[in-house]
């Protein structure tokens, strides 16, 4: 690019490509199982390029486009929950970073929003093969998968930190 400033037709034609990209990686969710989880995580990291590089707007409309087109195409309908619950994180995360125990709210978070996802899974959009594995798993295999989740989301919170400082 001839020109050091970033038009809005680049920082959309970058958003437009890079939902492409977090489309193609949702979709790649069921090749291996715990890619459910991994997936959702490699498009957040994609969320944090497209925020440094094209802003929180254009931030906002790719979180948008890749999560109605998960939830559309991609065949894991998991993976795909999981990130339009949680893909909008590196968005919010300055804010929460402003607050006076960051890393208590962002706890919140995250599990307010695992916790109200799989109710609805399993309760409301009748995914009874979740229910049936968290019931195979027992209870206290559930809370180590959940502790295990906060573990993972807030090594991701530090990538996103460390990562992609300005």
């Amino acid at each position: 690019m001839a020109n050091s400033k970033k038009t809005s037709a680049y920082s959309m034609a970058l958003g437009g490509l890079l939902a492409a990209l977090g489309v193609v990686v949702m979709s790649l969710g069921t090749i291996i199982p715990v890619a459910t989880y991994i997936c959702p995580m490699i498009c957040m990291i994609l969320a944090q390029v497209v925020l440094k590089t094209s802003g929180t707007r254009v931030g906002w409309a790719w979180y948008g486009a890749v999560a109605i087109l998960s939830l559309l195409l991609a065949p894991d309908k998991e993976a795909a929950a999981v990130f339009a619950a949680l893909g909008y994180y590196p968005i919010v995360k300055p804010r929460l970073e402003k607050t006076k125990w960051p890393w208590l709210w962002k706890a919140v978070l995250f599990n307010a929003v695992i916790l109200t996802l799989y109710w609805l899974l399993m309760h409301l959009f009748g995914m009874d093969a979740l229910a049936e594995e968290f019931a195979e798993a027992g209870a206290v295999m559930t809370a180590v998968m959940l502790l295990l989740g906060n573990v993972i989301f807030f090594l991701l919170d530090r990538v996103l930190s460390k990562r992609f400082r300005r």
